[in-house]
């Protein structure tokens, strides 16, 4: 699998807000049929870690997007902005024509996500979302089961998931102390609602995006949702969203500030889902080695083991190459048609929490 004209996928990472850019500029790093041809971010201290880490030539280091694109022509963009700039983002980006990778979340809000939409299309580009809890195994393997008719028809997912809070861990899981955290927290893009803050645009859209992908794309009809936001902060620490579809309610939490960690150790809730089916139920952990089975057949919650993810099927940067190299369009949440019913569910609990009162899912 190779680029254009016979040569490596030519890979520049562009804007450093989210700490996952880490963690994808080293799937590039270590994939056999790309390279990091660039990065950019407007703050140079931002690029420090990466440049040492990837062995980056400082001459392909750039603070301005339009010089690094002029320059570098790459196949693929990844870029991390903070959320309220992920329209302006592919916007800027989508004219050179590079295919695009955005991290999660899809966006601030439906009109944005739209936006981005329109953008790539207008600019004859692919784009897809990586969504990280879509790599997860127990994730993967609960889906596979689903398809597989093992609890009959989806009717409810139930999910909670967060971690101690965005500042407590850098690219990697490299952890960051409580005084840093400190620190860090008043001047935080993650605690500014003009920046997209928030656990529930955080997070929810993990819920609401791989729910929707575990119902077959089916879409609630109404979303009531209810936000904790602590003294002294613009944005919340806490959300609870219920979904009402036609065959019952879904309930979808966000949480920053949980006990412990889910990479280190699970927390109480446990961070993953439950999904309830006409015959049967399963429950699907973060970091778990196994999902829980149940049916109607075997009522006793048996343990099944997760199945290892395969090339290209086991990371986002793969996963991509390999779809576009064959003139696919990426599937299930990593797609904007897909991630685009999460988006309408997140903006509609958005809304709800700050009027206090149930909504229909915006169309």
């Amino acid at each position: 699998m190779e680029g254009q004209k016979g040569r490596p996928w030519q890979v520049v990472g562009i804007n450093f807000d989210h700490m996952h850019m880490g963690d994808l500029l080293r799937e590039v790093h270590e994939h056999p049929d790309a390279e990091i041809a660039a990065i950019c971010d407007a703050k140079p201290e931002r690029m420090t870690s990466a440049i040492e880490a990837f062995g980056i030539d400082r001459r392909t280091v750039f603070t301005d997007v339009a010089a690094c694109l002029t320059a570098i022509r790459p196949d693929l963009v990844i870029l991390c902005p903070a959320t309220a700039d992920h329209a302006r983002a592919v916007e800027e980006v989508a004219p050179y024509g590079a295919d695009i990778l955005i991290e999660k979340p899809f966006a601030a809000s439906l009109a944005d996500a739209d936006r981005m939409i329109a953008a790539t299309k207008a600019a004859g580009v692919r784009l897809a979302i990586n969504w990280p809890l879509a790599w997860y195994p127990p994730h993967v393997t609960a889906k596979r089961l689903i398809d597989e008719g093992a609890i009959g028809d989806v009717l409810e997912v139930h999910f909670y998931d967060g971690n101690r809070g965005p500042l407590y861990h850098l690219a990697d899981k490299v952890e960051v102390s409580d005084e840093e955290v400190i620190r860090q927290k008043p001047g935080s893009w993650w605690y500014k609602r003009a920046s997209g803050g928030g656990s529930l645009l955080d997070y929810l859209g993990y819920g609401a995006t791989l729910g929707t992908w575990f119902m077959n794309g089916r879409a609630p009809l109404t979303v009531t949702s209810t936000v904790d936001r602590p003294a002294g902060l613009e944005v919340d620490e806490h959300s609870i969203t219920v979904l009402r579809y036609d065959t019952g309610l879904s309930k979808l939490e966000t949480r920053w500030g949980t006990f412990t960690d889910p990479w280190t150790l699970q927390p109480q809730p446990k961070c993953g889902f439950v999904i309830v089916g006409s015959e049967g139920t399963l429950s699907s952990y973060d970091f778990e080695h196994h999902v829980h089975l149940q049916t109607r057949q075997h009522p006793v919650i048996h343990p099944m083991p997760v199945h290892d993810l395969v090339a290209p099927h086991r990371k986002p940067v793969e996963y991509v190459l390999s779809r576009w190299n064959e003139g696919l369009d990426v599937e299930g949440p990593l797609s904007p048609e897909l991630s685009r019913i999460g988006q309408r569910i997140v903006d509609t609990a958005r809304r709800s929490a700050d009027e206090g009162r149930t909504l229909d899912l915006l169309p």
